[in-house]
């Protein structure tokens, strides 16, 4: 433990927690400080000034980042006939109806996203309970209800990234590795930050972005300037 607050007191010591940085110098500090023994994932948060309580403030969506994320994720589609030869040909991981659900039913969740044709939500739908709790349940704002179902594998394979603001207004991602170089964080992070001013609610009063922070899977966040967002 004596080791391990060392190295976060070192951390700290690296730069001003209290300040602002631009993009490129946060992100900078970030990799230096990402020393564990896996590469870190990079992580953003964003707080919003918006009520999701409140039906027209709710912000969601999915952005394919320029550089991906550096995770390689597991997709399961519910398709038929020719739609899921379709999905298997644009390397789909599971595909099926019927038995894919069973298979679900019975705990066997071997994927990380899942794309549906819009005929097969009756059969999605009765893994609500079982999908919904993990975020995992297809949906048309999302690109994951379709019947592209080859371009909604490729936009997962090659790293989309799904967004949903929190309780608290605040929208959590991963925006890269930090074995990525600067400049590739930084086109992620404008894209990931473009995608969320687009989605902003029409009900939203005042200003909507209040606060943005990057941080590594195991260092302490770092505050952004606004402005280097743009």
């Amino acid at each position: 433990m004596a080791k391990l607050g060392k190295k976060l007191k070192a951390t700290y010591a690296s730069f001003d927690a209290a300040k602002l940085y631009d993009l490129d110098e946060a992100v900078k500090i970030i990799k230096d400080n990402a020393k564990a023994k896996f590469d870190e994932s990079i992580d953003i948060a964003m707080n919003l000034n918006v009520d999701v309580r409140q039906s027209d403030q709710i912000v969601r969506g999915a952005v394919s980042l320029p550089n991906g994320t550096g995770k390689t994720f597991r997709v399961a589609v519910f398709a038929k006939g020719p739609k899921a030869e379709e999905a298997r040909k644009a390397g789909a991981d599971l595909v099926g109806d019927e038995d894919l659900m069973q298979e679900v039913l019975n705990g066997n969740i071997n994927f990380d996203r899942v794309v549906a044709t819009p005929d097969m939500m009756g059969v999605v739908g009765r893994l609500g309970k079982v999908l919904g709790p993990k975020g995992m349940m297809p949906n048309p704002k999302l690109g994951t209800v379709t019947m592209d179902v080859a371009g909604a594998v490729k936009a997962v394979k090659g790293g989309q990234v799904q967004f949903r603001a929190d309780a608290q207004g605040i929208v959590h991602a991963v925006v890269g590795k930090a074995s990525f170089d600067v400049a590739k964080i930084a086109e992620n992070v404008k894209a990931f930050v473009e995608a969320i001013n687009k989605a902003k609610p029409a009900g939203v009063k005042g200003v909507y972005l209040k606060r943005v922070s990057l941080s590594s899977t195991q260092g302490p966040g770092v505050k952004l300037t606004l402005s280097s967002l743009a």
